[in-house]
Protein backbone atom coordinates (compact mmCIF):
# COMPACT_ATOMS: atom_id res chain seq x y z
CA UNK A 1 0.00 0.00 0.00
CA UNK A 2 1.23 3.19 -0.65
CA UNK A 3 1.72 6.07 1.78
CA UNK A 4 -0.50 8.56 2.14
CA UNK A 5 0.29 12.19 0.87
CA UNK A 6 0.11 15.22 3.35
CA UNK A 7 -2.63 17.01 1.68
CA UNK A 8 -5.54 14.35 2.04
CA UNK A 9 -8.38 15.68 4.08
CA UNK A 10 -11.44 14.48 5.04
CA UNK A 11 -14.95 16.25 5.77
CA UNK A 12 -16.55 14.54 8.90
CA UNK A 13 -14.92 12.22 11.41
CA UNK A 14 -16.62 8.58 11.18
CA UNK A 15 -17.09 6.03 13.78
CA UNK A 16 -15.98 2.62 11.90
CA UNK A 17 -16.33 -0.96 11.97
CA UNK A 18 -13.58 -2.25 10.29
CA UNK A 19 -13.56 -6.59 10.05
CA UNK A 20 -10.01 -8.29 8.54
CA UNK A 21 -8.23 -11.08 9.72
CA UNK A 22 -4.94 -10.68 8.18
CA UNK A 23 -3.21 -8.68 11.34
CA UNK A 24 -0.67 -6.69 9.03
CA UNK A 25 -3.83 -5.05 6.85
CA UNK A 26 -5.79 -4.26 9.46
CA UNK A 27 -3.16 -2.38 11.47
CA UNK A 28 -2.32 -0.17 7.92
CA UNK A 29 -5.66 0.09 7.34
CA UNK A 30 -6.22 1.54 10.99
CA UNK A 31 -3.94 3.92 10.94
CA UNK A 32 -5.07 5.22 7.62
CA UNK A 33 -8.26 5.69 9.46
CA UNK A 34 -7.40 7.30 12.69
CA UNK A 35 -4.83 9.46 11.26
CA UNK A 36 -7.51 11.46 9.72
CA UNK A 37 -9.46 11.54 12.89
CA UNK A 38 -11.71 8.37 12.36
CA UNK A 39 -12.79 6.12 15.62
CA UNK A 40 -11.69 2.46 14.27
CA UNK A 41 -13.18 -0.75 15.74
CA UNK A 42 -11.50 -4.07 14.07
CA UNK A 43 -12.08 -7.54 14.82
CA UNK A 44 -10.79 -10.51 12.73
CA UNK A 45 -13.81 -13.28 12.28
CA UNK A 46 -17.13 -12.81 10.64
CA UNK A 47 -19.25 -13.83 13.33
CA UNK A 48 -17.27 -11.54 15.77
CA UNK A 49 -17.98 -8.78 13.42
CA UNK A 50 -21.38 -9.67 12.90
CA UNK A 51 -21.88 -9.47 16.81
CA UNK A 52 -20.31 -6.10 17.28
CA UNK A 53 -21.99 -4.63 14.21
CA UNK A 54 -25.37 -4.88 17.04
CA UNK A 55 -23.81 -3.60 19.70
CA UNK A 56 -22.19 -0.21 18.95
CA UNK A 57 -23.43 3.09 16.25
CA UNK A 58 -20.97 2.93 13.03
CA UNK A 59 -21.22 5.47 10.41
CA UNK A 60 -19.39 2.68 7.82
CA UNK A 61 -19.01 -0.79 8.02
CA UNK A 62 -15.89 -2.10 6.22
CA UNK A 63 -15.61 -5.86 5.59
CA UNK A 64 -13.12 -8.15 3.59
CA UNK A 65 -14.35 -11.29 1.96
CA UNK A 66 -12.46 -13.66 2.96
CA UNK A 67 -13.12 -14.20 6.92
CA UNK A 68 -13.16 -17.27 8.99
CA UNK A 69 -16.97 -18.25 10.50
CA UNK A 70 -18.69 -16.04 8.22
CA UNK A 71 -17.15 -14.38 5.16
CA UNK A 72 -18.22 -10.85 4.31
CA UNK A 73 -20.45 -11.79 1.84
CA UNK A 74 -23.07 -13.46 4.60
CA UNK A 75 -22.08 -11.04 6.94
CA UNK A 76 -23.53 -8.49 4.47
CA UNK A 77 -26.46 -10.32 3.86
CA UNK A 78 -27.53 -11.01 7.45
CA UNK A 79 -27.41 -7.54 8.34
CA UNK A 80 -29.53 -6.21 5.15
CA UNK A 81 -31.91 -9.14 6.50
CA UNK A 82 -31.96 -7.45 9.57
CA UNK A 83 -32.30 -3.86 8.23
CA UNK A 84 -29.45 -2.63 9.11
CA UNK A 85 -28.74 0.08 6.63
CA UNK A 86 -24.76 0.89 7.62
CA UNK A 87 -22.94 1.51 4.37
CA UNK A 88 -20.86 -1.43 3.61
CA UNK A 89 -17.54 -1.48 1.90
CA UNK A 90 -16.52 -4.78 0.69
CA UNK A 91 -12.43 -5.15 0.07
CA UNK A 92 -11.41 -8.62 -1.48
CA UNK A 93 -8.17 -9.77 -3.81
CA UNK A 94 -10.75 -11.16 -6.34
CA UNK A 95 -11.06 -8.76 -8.95
CA UNK A 96 -13.83 -11.10 -11.02
CA UNK A 97 -17.28 -9.53 -12.00
CA UNK A 98 -19.19 -11.98 -11.21
CA UNK A 99 -17.36 -11.43 -7.37
CA UNK A 100 -18.43 -7.77 -7.22
CA UNK A 101 -21.85 -8.41 -8.29
CA UNK A 102 -21.98 -11.33 -5.54
CA UNK A 103 -21.02 -8.29 -2.97
CA UNK A 104 -23.17 -6.26 -4.62
CA UNK A 105 -26.43 -8.05 -4.69
CA UNK A 106 -25.82 -9.38 -1.56
CA UNK A 107 -25.95 -5.74 -0.04
CA UNK A 108 -22.94 -4.16 0.07
CA UNK A 109 -22.78 -0.73 -1.13
CA UNK A 110 -19.62 -0.30 -2.41
CA UNK A 111 -16.64 -3.10 -3.42
CA UNK A 112 -12.82 -1.98 -3.66
CA UNK A 113 -10.31 -4.48 -4.93
CA UNK A 114 -6.59 -5.47 -3.55
CA UNK A 115 -4.32 -3.48 -3.18
CA UNK A 116 -5.44 -0.17 -2.99
CA UNK A 117 -3.92 3.41 -2.41
CA UNK A 118 -4.85 4.70 1.00
CA UNK A 119 -6.77 7.97 -0.97
CA UNK A 120 -9.32 5.46 -2.71
CA UNK A 121 -10.03 3.65 0.64
CA UNK A 122 -10.70 7.15 2.07
CA UNK A 123 -12.31 8.44 -0.85
CA UNK A 124 -14.97 5.40 -1.01
CA UNK A 125 -15.41 5.73 2.95
CA UNK A 126 -16.57 9.51 2.86
CA UNK A 127 -18.90 8.91 0.10
CA UNK A 128 -20.49 6.23 2.24
CA UNK A 129 -20.32 8.56 4.81
CA UNK A 130 -21.66 11.00 3.19
CA UNK A 131 -24.63 8.76 1.60
CA UNK A 132 -25.39 7.76 5.61
CA UNK A 133 -25.62 11.80 7.12
CA UNK A 134 -28.76 12.89 8.65
CA UNK A 135 -28.43 15.57 6.00
CA UNK A 136 -28.66 13.07 3.43
CA UNK A 137 -31.77 11.76 2.18
CA UNK A 138 -30.76 11.15 -2.02
CA UNK A 139 -31.70 7.60 -2.37
CA UNK A 140 -32.83 7.30 1.04
CA UNK A 141 -36.56 7.60 0.13
CA UNK A 142 -38.77 4.80 -2.12
CA UNK A 143 -42.28 6.27 -3.02
CA UNK A 144 -44.71 4.02 -4.93
CA UNK A 145 -48.00 6.27 -4.88
CA UNK A 146 -48.51 8.01 -2.43
CA UNK A 147 -46.79 5.33 -0.33
CA UNK A 148 -42.92 6.74 0.68
CA UNK A 149 -40.60 4.63 2.82
CA UNK A 150 -37.78 6.84 4.68
CA UNK A 151 -34.40 4.41 4.74
CA UNK A 152 -33.02 6.60 7.31
CA UNK A 153 -35.58 7.27 9.85
CA UNK A 154 -37.42 3.53 9.15
CA UNK A 155 -40.84 5.52 8.82
CA UNK A 156 -43.02 4.30 6.43
CA UNK A 157 -45.73 6.98 5.74
CA UNK A 158 -48.94 6.60 3.35
CA UNK A 159 -51.40 9.40 2.58
CA UNK A 160 -49.84 11.76 5.64
CA UNK A 161 -50.37 8.38 7.94
CA UNK A 162 -47.40 7.08 9.63
CA UNK A 163 -47.52 3.35 9.65
CA UNK A 164 -46.47 1.14 12.02
CA UNK A 165 -43.77 -1.75 10.93
CA UNK A 166 -42.28 -4.45 12.55
CA UNK A 167 -38.74 -4.84 11.48
CA UNK A 168 -39.57 -7.74 9.18
CA UNK A 169 -42.28 -5.90 7.71
CA UNK A 170 -39.91 -3.13 6.99
CA UNK A 171 -37.65 -4.88 5.12
CA UNK A 172 -40.26 -7.02 3.15
CA UNK A 173 -41.56 -3.51 2.42
CA UNK A 174 -38.34 -2.33 1.28
CA UNK A 175 -37.60 -5.21 -1.30
CA UNK A 176 -40.90 -4.65 -2.65
CA UNK A 177 -40.28 -0.99 -3.38
CA UNK A 178 -36.80 -1.04 -4.81
CA UNK A 179 -38.49 -3.38 -7.59
CA UNK A 180 -41.95 -1.53 -7.47
CA UNK A 181 -43.62 -2.85 -10.66
CA UNK A 182 -41.77 -6.03 -10.64
CA UNK A 183 -43.30 -9.36 -9.86
CA UNK A 184 -41.37 -10.97 -6.84
CA UNK A 185 -41.41 -14.61 -6.52
CA UNK A 186 -42.36 -16.22 -2.86
CA UNK A 187 -38.64 -17.94 -3.47
CA UNK A 188 -36.53 -14.63 -4.01
CA UNK A 189 -38.17 -12.95 -0.90
CA UNK A 190 -37.84 -15.67 1.32
CA UNK A 191 -33.73 -15.61 0.05
CA UNK A 192 -33.65 -12.13 0.29
CA UNK A 193 -35.69 -11.09 3.23
CA UNK A 194 -35.62 -14.28 5.39
CA UNK A 195 -32.14 -15.53 3.75
CA UNK A 196 -33.73 -19.24 4.17
CA UNK A 197 -30.99 -21.93 2.99
CA UNK A 198 -34.05 -24.57 3.15
CA UNK A 199 -37.64 -23.82 2.11
CA UNK A 200 -39.14 -24.77 5.77
CA UNK A 201 -42.07 -22.42 5.76
CA UNK A 202 -43.07 -21.20 2.52
CA UNK A 203 -46.52 -19.13 3.94
CA UNK A 204 -44.31 -16.84 5.88
CA UNK A 205 -43.91 -15.08 2.77
CA UNK A 206 -48.23 -14.87 2.47
CA UNK A 207 -48.92 -13.74 6.26
CA UNK A 208 -46.66 -11.02 5.85
CA UNK A 209 -47.73 -10.19 2.83
CA UNK A 210 -51.55 -9.88 4.66
CA UNK A 211 -50.01 -7.78 7.78
CA UNK A 212 -48.71 -5.47 4.89
CA UNK A 213 -51.84 -5.25 2.91
CA UNK A 214 -53.61 -4.65 6.70
CA UNK A 215 -51.46 -2.14 7.33
CA UNK A 216 -50.87 -0.40 3.62
CA UNK A 217 -53.79 -0.63 1.59
CA UNK A 218 -56.62 -1.09 4.00
CA UNK A 219 -57.81 2.24 4.55
CA UNK A 220 -57.34 3.33 1.13
CA UNK A 221 -59.00 2.84 -2.24
CA UNK A 222 -56.24 2.40 -4.11
CA UNK A 223 -54.62 -0.83 -3.32
CA UNK A 224 -50.83 -1.03 -4.30
CA UNK A 225 -50.05 -4.32 -3.04
CA UNK A 226 -50.19 -7.14 -5.92
CA UNK A 227 -50.91 -10.76 -6.02
CA UNK A 228 -49.77 -12.04 -9.66
CA UNK A 229 -51.39 -15.13 -9.32
CA UNK A 230 -49.15 -18.54 -10.20
CA UNK A 231 -46.12 -16.03 -9.35
CA UNK A 232 -45.78 -13.90 -6.52
CA UNK A 233 -46.22 -10.69 -5.31
CA UNK A 234 -46.06 -7.04 -6.75
CA UNK A 235 -46.14 -3.28 -5.82
CA UNK A 236 -47.09 -1.26 -8.17
CA UNK A 237 -49.63 1.99 -8.45
CA UNK A 238 -52.38 1.83 -11.26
Amino acid sequence: MQRLPSFAVIETHMHILLVEDDDSLATAIRRIFTAEGHVVDCVADGLEGLTQAGMEQYDVFVFDVMLPSLDGFEVTRRLRRDGVRTPILLLTARDAVRDRVAGLDAGADDYLVKPFAPQELLARVRALGRRNSPGSLEGQILRVGDLELNLLTREAVRGGKTIDLTAKEFVLLEELMRHAGQVMTRTRLLDTVWNYDVLTDSNVVDMYIHYLRTKIDKDFEMKLIRTVRGAGYAIREG
